[in-house]
């Protein structure tokens, strides 16, 4: 008899995992039979001691991944928006069906004062949870928990703290940029995404290529509700995406494409895990609405880590974007010159590096190195390089500042992309990344190698590789997808529908590291 009613209440379990998100089923407290041995191997060490620090009625904010992950498909042969609506519906109904126990268990918990607030993930099917240690620890004996990993982050801009300044245009030139745009492509047609400190929404070289309306800022904190930049960083990188000549030469590799952006600092200058996997998610999606296709083309990451190391935290995302045709550009960070000198998500498998050199082509000195296995990475480290020393682009308040770094360096892949997806917009990841790889310039030692790379990217030999596999191309002379039009004096930014925290409180700084302007006007 036992044996039965045991087999009865595994089968009324299973049953549960496919029912709807947010169906009516009451909460139930988790049965003892739920709970798995070896629940502290889930929780991250460093949480472990957090959580023993705790007062019973003490919360600290935890991201928790569930066993099930999406399988994301190839999307091979398929046009661009159709990709995008696929993945989307494989992660969304993924995250739909294996998200009902758990989000029931934690809407019972916050009655009873246990949770102060949760937020729903697709991207990486899991949660982020606000609750006490007891409640946490319950959470990781729940079978179908994989990992809780810590709320708190440092990570950092990786542009130098050293002004230079001189002429910018040959670091344009040196990509063969203007070779693109004497063809016919100067990013039109292409939307161009950061994740950075923010944009700067008065310069006047940026504020007309903003797509706006509600799908084209994101500020994960409710801070800002239309572009802003406090520090200046993120003003910085867009420029050299695609600034224009306003300052009576040109600054940005694709001037005629559009940019949307997340601010991933918040005003205190620092970030969390979740603000982060909100803004990957936001970017597939940033409408809610996965039947339009007004997610960015290209994802510019200026940033990374503040500590050497393999960390894993965003990879889920990475692969998202990857499979949504979205090549994840990161900065390779400054680190350099020692060897192994790699950061996260940089090294991580599903990112594209970029170190950095000078308009000489010589390493910059403090670009990082490889060789790194993080994550099971095979292959050189960095992956390319591209100019980021005595890089001039716009600055805050209408000005135009000079500056070095990977930072920099990243953003001239993300505008020669734009470049490339002008004249072919719907090659997938791979095929962007295949294209950059075989038409770069080898530096250094001969082959690729963990200093440079591949080499320098080449955007005029990258564009005749892809040409000569599909010859037809044609330049694009059509607008950006439409914004979502919302009236300025109400404009909001506004997080997806399984977004937004259940339960809402004010928000406590987890990590310190601020970014700060490294150059001046």
């Amino acid at each position: 008899m036992k044996k039965i009613s045991v087999f009865l209440v595994l089968l009324a379990f299973c049953a549960t995992l496919f029912l709807p998100f947010g169906a009516a089923a009451a909460p139930q407290e988790p049965p003892s039979w739920r709970m798995v041995d070896g629940a502290q191997n889930k929780i991250d060490p460093t949480l472990q001691q957090t959580l023993a620090s705790l007062a019973p009625a003490e919360m600290t904010t935890v991201v928790v991944r569930l066993r099930q992950q999406a399988i994301l498909p190839t999307g091979h042969g398929l046009k661009r928006g159709e990709r995008l609506r696929k993945i989307l519906n494989v992660l969304q109904s993924t995250a739909t069906t294996t998200q009902g126990p758990l989000a029931s268990f934690l809407r019972l918990r916050s009655r009873q004062g246990a949770v102060q607030k949760f937020t729903s993930f697709w991207i990486f099917n899991g949660f982020s949870v606000t609750a006490n240690a007891s409640t946490i620890q319950e959470l990781a004996a729940l079978p179908d928990v994989l990992s809780i990993t810590p709320d708190t982050l440092e990570i950092a801009p990786v542009s130098s703290a050293e002004p230079l300044f001189s002429n910018p245009q040959p670091n344009l030139t040196l990509i063969a940029a203007p070779s693109l745009w004497s063809l016919g492509y100067s990013g039109q047609g292409v939307v161009v995404a950061t994740m950075d400190s923010g944009v700067d929404l008065s310069h006047p070289t940026l504020a007309n290529r903003w797509r706006g309306g509600s799908n084209s800022w994101y500020d994960p904190y409710g801070q800002h509700p239309t572009p802003v930049d406090l520090s200046g960083h993120g003003t910085w990188t867009m420029g050299v995406i695609l600034g224009d000549d306003a300052a009576g030469t040109s600054i940005g590799v694709a001037p005629n494409a559009q940019w949307i952006a997340v601010k991933i600092f918040n005003d205190q200058g620092t970030s969390t895990v979740t603000a982060l996997h909100q803004g990957f998610q936001w970017l597939l999606d940033p409408d809610h609405n996965p039947a339009t296709d007004d997610a960015p083309q290209v994802v510019n990451n200026s940033w990374t880590y503040a500590s050497l190391g393999c960390y894993l935290e965003f990879e889920p995302d990475l692969q998202a974007l990857r499979a949504a045709g979205i090549l994840p550009i990161f900065a390779a960070g400054n680190g350099g010159p020692a060897t192994g000198s790699s950061y996260s998500p940089a090294n991580n498998p599903s990112a594209f590096a970029v170190g950095a050199i000078n308009n000489s082509s010589a390493i910059y000195g403090l670009s990082s190195r490889g060789p790194t296995t993080c994550g099971g990475s095979t292959g050189v480290f960095p992956e390319v390089v591209a100019p980021g020393v005595n890089i001039y682009t716009t600055d805050l308040a209408g000005y135009y500042t000079t500056s070095s770094g990977t930072s920099l360096a990243a953003p001239h892949v993300a505008g020669g992309l734009a470049l490339l997806l002008s004249a072919f917009p719907n090659l997938s990841a791979s095929e962007q990344e295949a294209a950059l790889l075989a038409s770069a310039v080898d530096l250094g030692s001969t082959g690729p190698d963990d200093t440079y790379g591949y080499g320098r990217i080449n955007l005029l030999a990258a564009y005749q590789t892809l040409a000569s596999a599909s010859p037809t191309a044609t330049p694009i002379f059509t607008d950006s997808p439409t914004p979502t039009e919302i009236p300025p004096s109400t404009a909001t930014s506004t997080p997806a529908p399984t977004q937004p925290p259940t339960f809402t409180a004010s928000p406590s700084p987890t990590w310190t590291a601020t970014p700060t302007r490294t150059a001046t006007s």
